[in-house]
């Protein structure tokens, strides 16, 4: 028989890629600068580099792999890609109905992200969700100065709610977010929509391919 979970008391869903279908325009900023600084890339190829990543780990990951990049490059690449999320971010499919679903069923929803602040305020808010969580429900690795694959940011969402690590649930797409979940103690799903659920499953997660499959896993 399938293993069966209690239902959670926090659900946290990271922002990038499970909430707002961003990951593959910032990847192609993030391409044409990098190849603009002397590493010739691709949006696939920044994807399986850098995603999850903070912009510091990226510069020096980029940086090791041979870019030329100024002190100033984390300035320069969150402006070129801020620009091109104000032209248009989808919400990922399934995500209003999933949100309204968690509503009815009386259980808190929280974002916690890598990414910043005014990252989140361009991408939700464009989609009507910067409001929601906003600023109680947010957490950022830039805010909190603690970043996955470190537990910190998914502690600190629980601690604010008042819920216990083990009664936490986790939606994640990146290897950095998984680890950072399974190092809380927290039970995570692995959203994996393209396929390539392999990495995250080794990491510790449950995978899953549409958000109409979370209901069923959360027993609501």
């Amino acid at each position: 028989m399938p293993k069966t979970f209690p239902t959670p008391k926090l659900v946290i869903l990271d922002c990038d890629g499970v909430l707002v279908d961003s990951e593959p325009v910032s990847n192609q900023a993030l391409a044409d600068n990098l190849s603009g600084h002397g590493l010739p890339m691709t949006a696939e190829q920044s994807m399986a580099h850098f995603v999850g990543g903070t912009m510091a780990g990226v510069m020096e990951t980029a940086r090791g792999l041979g870019a030329d990049l100024p002190d100033s490059w984390i300035e320069e690449i969150c402006a070129e890609t801020f620009a091109m999320l104000e032209r248009g971010v989808p919400l990922m499919p399934g995500i209003p109905r999933l949100l309204a679903r968690l509503d009815a069923s009386g259980i808190p929803v929280c974002v916690a992200s890598n990414g910043s602040e005014d990252k989140m305020r361009i991408t939700l808010g464009q989609n009507g969700l910067w409001e929601r969580f906003h600023p109680h429900a947010m957490f950022s690795a830039h805010s909190l100065g603690v970043a996955k694959p470190e537990p910190g940011l998914f502690l600190a969402a629980a601690s604010h709610f008042g819920v216990q690590a083990r009664d936490c649930l986790v939606i994640e797409d990146s290897g950095s977010g998984v680890t950072a979940a399974v190092r809380a103690g927290m039970r995570c799903l692995g959203y994996a929509p393209q396929g390539g659920g392999r990495k995250l499953a080794a990491l510790g997660a449950e995978v899953f391919s549409d958000m109409a499959e979370v209901p069923a896993l959360l027993s609501i």
